[in-house]
């Protein structure tokens, strides 16, 4: 039998259970990017608020892209499995708190109905970095997007997050309803602010007075997310049914560690968030710096150098003595002098659990899959922390490997000869240039500083930045991945 609302009494005993009625849910919010991340954190925060004080927090889920969260979840009622796994086992929970889910492209008409809904306080956002339609290197809207383009042409039927939320606001504003908070919870440095600026600048390109009315009325909280959730694989889908006794088409796995730092800035009310564990604080940004330089920045070079090296997954790249030096070493000589520790933190525990959650044999988490979107991600995660060391005058050896580790990777062919498929926004271009650039790193390296989206105009001007990562380059085209991290 299929996992719904009327089989949940076939459950097989130990999984728990929502505990609220969920016929009574109003729809309270509406999530962009209804994806596996989203089901394992934010939409457990709140399927535990509801439990605890049950409220008009409901969550209609929107995919901007495929069907297939929808076409899994909406056969059971929205509901699934939520797996929490690591060495010492395995503890299901059925989660309750997603009632609807849309496909944008489908019904981007019913997707705007949904949020210009009064009882709609929130909109929250896991579209990844690359769904904010901006410059990554300056975090502005690229007003060339070609969504952009046509969401402004075409307001009504929306393709783009901006367009879909201006639009919706838009709605409101003119029928006297209050805006909601939009809630980003991507991994951008300061992205409600990034969010919040993007946003104004596309609502003043439709119209001067509408981005002057969001600047002074919507809110953009800044937020931290934290919790490690690779794919779904066929493997966990069949042990997760087998578990629970029913089929879940599309549980979610992931870690016991979990945390939510979020500015407490909500103009139109919230969930109590905090009866759940999350942190509300008036200054997200040094939690959120931690963690994207420490725990990002960490994963993404793992995950070029892993990949490159031949291991599949996280912890198999970890398993490795070099790789995991490497990780500690940019962690602590590399990463820590940067930051502004928020008070309270114990800098050194945070950085042990990281190299324990890296090492947790039971998430198969891929380095193919967190090599994705590179162009989007390294300014946030590596590219920053590159620049204040710069400032400071301190070597970036571990950074400038990371970096390279991403060249390499783009460069279309593994250690092995084997093609890579690489998946990002700029993948066309990339494989233009590596193509003829060959793997050459005195070739390659230039022709990719010239990518003014991702290295800006500072970097490749930069010979303290362009020389420690052309060689690192040529160490990892002549040595391999693996000598290439054991020597630094």
């Amino acid at each position: 039998m299929r996992l719904s609302p009327d089989t949940l009494s076939s459950l097989r005993p130990g999984v728990s259970l929502p505990g609220y009625d969920r016929g009574a849910l109003t729809t309270g919010i509406v999530h962009l990017g209804i994806g596996a991340f989203h089901r394992a954190h934010q939409a457990v925060y709140t399927d535990g608020v509801l439990a605890r004080d049950f409220g008009p927090w409901g969550i209609a889920g929107v995919s901007l892209r495929s069907p297939d969260t929808r076409d899994a979840l909406a056969p059971q009622g929205g509901l699934y499995t939520v797996a929490v796994r690591d060495a010492s086992g395995e503890r299901l929970r059925v989660v309750g708190s997603v009632t609807e889910l849309l496909v944008a492209p489908e019904d981007p008409a019913a997707v705007l109905e949904r949020l210009t809904r009064p009882s709609v306080r929130v909109v929250s956002l896991t579209v990844t970095e690359k769904g904010y339609c901006h410059d990554p290197a300056t975090g502005a809207l690229n007003e060339d997007h070609p969504d952009i383009v046509h969401d402004l042409a075409n307001p009504d039927r929306p393709r783009s997050v901006p367009g879909f939320l201006v639009e919706a606001l838009a709605r409101r504003r003119a029928a006297g309803v209050e805006p909601f908070t939009v809630l980003s919870c991507d991994n951008l440095p300061s992205n409600g602010d990034t969010a919040a600026g993007i946003l104004r600048r596309y609502a003043s390109l439709r119209d001067p007075g509408l981005g002057n009315w969001f600047a002074d009325t919507v809110g953009c909280p800044n937020s931290m997310v934290d919790r490690i959730v690779p794919a779904t694989t066929d493997a966990d889908r069949d042990r997760v049914s087998g578990l629970l006794g029913l089929r879940d088409a599309w549980p979610v796995v992931t870690e016991p560690f979990t945390q939510w730092v979020i500015e407490d800035r909500f103009p139109t009310g919230r969930p109590a968030w905090e009866t759940e564990g999350a942190e509300l604080v008036a200054d997200v940004h040094p939690y959120e710096t931690m963690k994207l330089r420490l725990l990002n920045g960490s994963h993404s070079t793992l995950a070029y150098l892993g990949y490159l090296a031949g291991y599949e997954t996280v912890s198999d790249a970890m398993a490795d003595a070099g790789i995991a030096r490497l990780v500690r070493g940019l962690m602590d000589e590399e990463v820590t002098p940067t930051l502004r520790v928020p008070p309270g933190a114990d800098l050194g525990r945070y950085k042990d659990a990281l190299i324990e959650r890296f090492r947790n044999p039971a998430l198969r988490h891929r380095t193919w899959q967190i090599a994705m979107d590179g162009t989007q991600k390294l300014p946030q995660r590596l590219l920053g922390t590159i620049r204040d060391r710069l400032v400071a005058g301190a070597p970036i050896d571990r950074l400038a490997l990371g970096v390279a580790g991403w060249m390499r990777y783009v460069s279309g062919t593994d250690e092995a000869g084997r093609p890579i498929d690489v998946r990002d926004p700029m993948a066309a271009r990339l494989a233009e240039l590596a193509a003829d650039a060959g793997p050459v790193a005195e070739r390659l390296a230039p022709a990719l500083f010239a990518l003014n989206a991702v290295f800006g105009d500072d970097l490749p001007r930069d010979p303290r930045f362009t020389g420690p990562v052309t060689n690192a380059l040529k160490r990892l085209f002549a040595e391999g991945a693996r000598a290439a991290a054991a020597g630094v």
